[in-house]
C-alpha cells in the first residue's frame, strides 16, 4: 500500500483537517518533477557561463551561517517567536537563478511549512487540553480512593486519617518503580522512537499533589446524572446533586464512571501520539521524495526542526500514559497487568473469511429460491387459481414482514459498506463498543440467512387449495409464520453468547430507551433508531395482524374478520403513530435539556406526520370524501416538511453561498452529481408515501396488499439512502469540531474555590 492511502486509513476521522496535507504537497511535488524533466530534456550549452546565486526567503529570514554552507544544504530553518501565539517554524530555499521550477519549490517549502504549524499548534491545543484534564481526573481519582478507604472501612474517623491520595495513591518512590516496571513491560516491541523517549522518563519529576484526607468527604456531592427513567423522576422533585451516603452503591457506581473516564482518556492520549508520529512520518516521506526528485540534501535539515517542535518529543503524553496505566491496573484491575491492558486498549475487530464466504453462500441459495418460487408459481398456475385472494389477505402480510426486515437489513449493509469506504466515523458516533460492532459483511450474512429461511418457508406454504373435504388447510404448514416470528423474536432475545449478542443487546437497550422516552437521555443511536422505526409502519401493522389472525382468527381455514373489529381498527392507528410520537417526545426531551429551539419544529414536524397518519387511517377505514381530502392536505404538508427537513437539516445541504452550489462546503464524495439525484429520489419517494392517501387501493393486476408492500419498500429504500447522507452530514460536524471522543460525565462534584487549598 503506497504511503498516501496508509496515511489516510490511520488518521483519527475526525482530526483529518488537522493532519498534514500530504497529497497537496505531493502534487506540487509532481510539478516539480515535471518541471525538471522538461529542462533536463530541452537543456543546452549556456552562451554564458555565469553562476548566480538567489535565495527564496518565506519570511525574511537572514542566518547567521555562511553563505557557501547554506548552498550545501540547500535549505536553512529557523524557529521564531510570534508573541502570544508561540514559536512559528520557518525554512528558506536557496536555489540558483537560473534553475527552472525555482518559484514552486518556494510555494512547496512555504505550504509545507503552513502545513506544519498548523500540526504542531493542534498538537500543542490538544496536550493543554489533555493535561487539565489529567489534573481534574487526579482530584476525582483522589476523592474515590478516600470513597473507596471510607466504604470498606467505616470505622476510619476524618479527624484521626491523614491518609495521602494522590493520582496513583502512592508516594513518590512506588510511583517510579512502577513506571519502571511498566516500561520494561510495555516496551519490548516499541519503536526505537519510544525507547528514546522512554529512557527520558525513568527519573521522571513527579509532580507531589498535597494529601487529600477523609474529612473533605462530607464537602463533595455525588454527580447523579439522569439516565434512567428513575434517576431522571428523582432529578425533576430534587436536586441533581446529593450528599455521599458512603454506600456500596455509589462506590460501584464511582467505580464505574472512573474507569469509562480513565479509557476514554487514555484512548486520547495514544491517539494523540499516533498524531504526533503519523505526521512526523509524512514530513520525512515528502521531503525525502523532495531530495529525490531535486537531488538536494534539505531533509536533514528540515527533520532537525521538526525534532525540536512540540510534535517531536512527546515525553508529555507518553509520561501520562505511562501513570494512568499504572494507576488503571492497581485500582481497576487488582494488580493484574494483563487485563487491566485488555480493557485499557480497544480491541480491533478482525475480518473473518468464514463470513465472507457464507454470506455469498446465502444469497446464492436465496435467489435459487427466489427462481424456484416463481417456477412453483408458474407450473401451478397460481395466478389464475380461485385461492390467491384468500392468499394474499391472509397469509402475505404474515412473511411480508420478515420481507421489509431483511431489506432494511441489506439497506443498513450497503451503508456499512459506503460509511467505511468514505470513512465516516459510524462506530464512534452510534457508540459502538470497539471490536464488538457488525460489519457489512455479518449484517449481509443474517440478512441473507433470513432470507433463505423465509423463502423456504414461503414455499412450503404455496397451497393455495384447502382440503376439499374438510376445507382446511394443513395447521402445520398454516403455522409455519408463527413458528418463524417466535424463532426470530428468541434469538433476539437470546442471552447466551452467540449470533452477534452484544449487538442483540445493544438494539434491545437502544429500543428499551424508545420505550421509556422521553426519560432517558437523547443519544444519536437512539433518535437514529427512532427514525429506522418511522419507516417500518407496515411492519408494525403485520405484527398487529399476526396477532389477531393467530388468536381470534380462523388460521386453519384462512379467514379472519380482523378488519370488522373497532379495537383492531384503533390499533391499526395506534402502532402506526407510535415511532413518530416517540421521535416527537425526544425533541422534547432534547429541547429541554439542549434550549435549541431547533428541536421545536422538528418535533412539530413529526406532529404534522402523526395527524396525516391519522387521516390516512380513517380514509383507509371510512372511505369518504371528507377523509380523502383531509388526507391529502395533511399528506402534503407532512411530505414538504419531511423532504425539507431531510435535504437541508439532516442532509445540510442546498446551501447558497457553499463553495459548492446548492450543496455544502464539505463533501465526502466527488462526484458532486450523486447527492442532487440522492434529493430527487427522497423527494420521489416520499411522493410515492404520499400517493398511498389519495385512494389509490388497487391498481390493475396488482393486489391491494401487494401495492401496500410496493409502497413500504420504497419507503425503506429511501431510509437507507437518507441514512449514508445523514451520517456523513454528522460525521463533517463532528470532524468541523473536532470531536473525536465521547463525554464521559465524572462521578463527583465539589466546589472548586473551597477544595483548591487542598489539591
Amino acid at each position: 500500500m503506497k504511503f498516501g492511502k496508509e496515511f489516510l486509513s490511520q488518521m483519527v476521522p475526525e482530526w483529518q483537517e488537522a493532519y498534514l496535507d500530504y497529497n497537496q504537497l505531493k502534487t506540487l511535488l509532481k510539478e516539480v518533477s515535471q518541471v525538471r524533466q522538461v529542462e533536463a530534456s530541452d537543456k543546452q550549452p549556456s552562451k554564458f557561463n555565469r553562476r548566480g546565486s538567489l535565495y527564496r526567503a518565506f519570511s525574511g529570514l537572514t542566518g547567521g551561517r555562511s553563505f557557501q554552507k547554506l548552498q550545501e544544504d540547500a535549505i536553512h530553518t529557523n524557529i521564531i517567536q510570534r508573541g502570544s501565539e508561540g514559536e512559528c517554524y520557518q525554512s528558506m530555499l536557496f536555489t540558483s537563478s537560473l534553475e527552472k521550477g525555482s518559484e514552486i519549490e518556494v510555494d512547496f517549502f512555504r505550504k509545507l511549512d503552513d502545513e506544519l504549524n498548523k500540526v504542531v499548534g493542534f498538537y500543542k491545543k490538544e496536550v493543554g487540553e489533555l493535561m487539565e484534564e489529567a489534573e481534574e481526573l487526579s482530584k476525582q481519582m483522589d476523592i474515590f480512593i478516600a470513597l473507596r478507604i471510607k466504604v470498606e472501612k467505616p470505622d476510619c474517623s476524618f479527624e484521626d486519617s491523614n491518609e495521602h491520595i494522590s493520582l496513583t495513591g502512592r508516594s513518590r518512590k512506588e510511583v517510579t518503580q512502577e513506571v519502571e516496571m511498566a516500561e520494561e513491560t510495555s516496551l519490548e516491541d516499541a519503536k526505537s522512537y519510544r525507547r528514546k523517549a522512554s529512557k527520558e522518563i525513568v527519573q521522571p519529576t513527579i509532580q507531589k499533589l498535597k494529601p487529600v484526607s477523609l474529612e473533605l468527604l462530607p464537602q463533595v456531592r455525588i454527580n447523579v446524572q439522569p439516565e434512567t427513567p428513575i434517576s431522571t423522576l428523582k432529578c425533576m422533585v430534587m436536586s441533581s446533586t446529593s450528599q455521599l451516603s458512603y454506600s456500596k452503591t455509589e462506590l460501584r457506581k464511582a467505580e464505574e464512571l472512573m474507569t469509562r473516564a480513565l479509557i476514554e482518556f487514555y484512548q486520547k492520549l495514544r491517539f494523540l501520539k499516533g498524531y504526533s508520529f503519523l505526521n512526523k512520518l509524512a514530513v520525512l516521506k515528502i521531503m525525502k521524495k523532495y531530495d529525490k526528485i531535486t537531488s538536494r540534501k534539505a531533509s536533514k535539515a528540515y527533520l532537525e526542526m521538526v525534532e525540536k517542535s512540540p510534535l517531536g518529543s512527546t515525553v508529555e503524553v507518553t509520561r501520562l500514559v505511562e501513570r494512568v496505566e499504572a494507576v488503571f491496573i492497581k485500582h481497576f484491575a487488582n494488580g493484574n497487568r494483563r487485563r487491566g491492558m485488555d480493557i485499557l486498549k480497544r480491541k480491533i475487530r478482525r475480518e473473518r473469511q468464514g463470513i465472507t464466504f457464507f454470506s455469498g453462500f446465502l444469497f446464492g441459495c436465496s435467489i435459487a429460491l427466489v427462481v424456484a418460487i416463481i417456477l412453483v408459481i408458474h407450473l401451478r398456475n397460481i395466478f389464475k387459481s380461485p385461492g390467491r385472494v384468500q392468499y394474499m389477505d391472509n397469509i402475505f402480510p404474515l412473511y411480508s414482514l420478515f420481507g421489509f426486515i431483511v431489506l432494511h437489513m441489506l439497506m443498513y449493509s450497503a451503508n456499512i459498506y459506503f460509511w467505511r469506504r468514505y470513512h465516516v466515523n459510524y462506530t464512534f458516533m452510534f457508540g459502538f463498543k470497539q471490536g464488538t460492532e457488525l460489519g457489512y459483511w455479518e449484517v449481509f450474512f443474517l440478512s441473507s440467512g433470513l432470507a433463505v429461511i423465509t423463502l423456504a418457508c414461503v414455499l412450503s406454504n404455496l397451497d393455495m387449495e384447502a382440503d376439499p373435504r374438510t376445507r382446511t388447510f394443513a395447521a402445520i404448514t398454516e403455522s409455519i409464520p408463527l413458528a418463524l416470528l417466535i424463532a426470530l423474536l428468541c434469538i433476539i432475545f437470546c442471552p447466551f453468547d452467540i449470533i452477534y449478542r452484544s449487538s442483540r443487546f445493544f438494539l434491545v437497550r437502544s429500543a428499551f430507551h424508545l420505550v421509556c422516552a422521553p426519560f432517558y437521555k437523547v443519544s444519536l443511536q437512539d433518535f437514529f433508531l427512532a427514525d429506522q422505526l418511522t419507516s417500518q409502519v407496515q411492519a408494525y401493522r403485520s405484527l398487529q395482524f399476526y396477532i389477531c389472525y393467530y388468536m381470534w382468527g380462523d388460521f386453519i381455514r384462512r379467514s379472519n374478520r380482523c378488519f370488522q373489529s373497532k379495537i383492531f381498527e384503533a390499533f391499526f392507528f395506534v402502532v402506526a403513530i407510535i415511532p413518530y410520537w416517540i421521535r416527537t417526545l425526544q425533541c422534547l426531551r432534547r429541547l429541554v435539556e439542549e434550549k435549541d429551539v431547533e428541536h421545536v419544529f422538528n418535533g412539530l414536524k413529526y406532529f404534522s406526520t402523526i395527524v396525516a397518519i391519522a387521516m390516512r387511517t380513517g380514509h383507509d377505514l371510512n372511505m369518504g370524501m371528507i377523509w380523502r381530502i383531509l388526507a391529502a392536505i395533511s399528506s402534503a404538508i407532512a411530505t414538504i416538511l419531511g423532504t425539507y427537513w431531510d435535504i437541508v437539516e439532516d442532509w445540510g445541504l442546498l446551501q447558497r453561498n457553499s463553495k459548492n452550489p446548492w450543496l455544502r462546503d464539505k463533501l465526502l464524495i466527488s462526484n458532486k452529481s450523486v447527492y442532487f439525484v440522492a434529493i430527487v429520489l427522497n423527494i420521489l419517494l416520499r411522493l410515492a408515501w404520499m400517493q398511498s392517501v389519495l385512494g389509490l387501493r388497487e391498481a390493475p393486476f396488482i393486489h391491494r396488499q401487494t401495492l401496500i408492500a410496493i409502497v413500504a419498500v420504497l419507503e425503506i429504500i429511501r431510509r437507507g439512502i437518507w441514512n449514508f447522507f445523514r451520517m456523513e452530514n454528522e460525521h463533517l460536524n463532528n470532524v468541523g469540531k473536532f470531536r473525536a471522543f465521547n463525554s464521559v460525565p465524572l462521578p463527583f462534584e465539589y466546589d472548586k474555590n473551597e477544595m483548591r487549598t487542598r489539591f
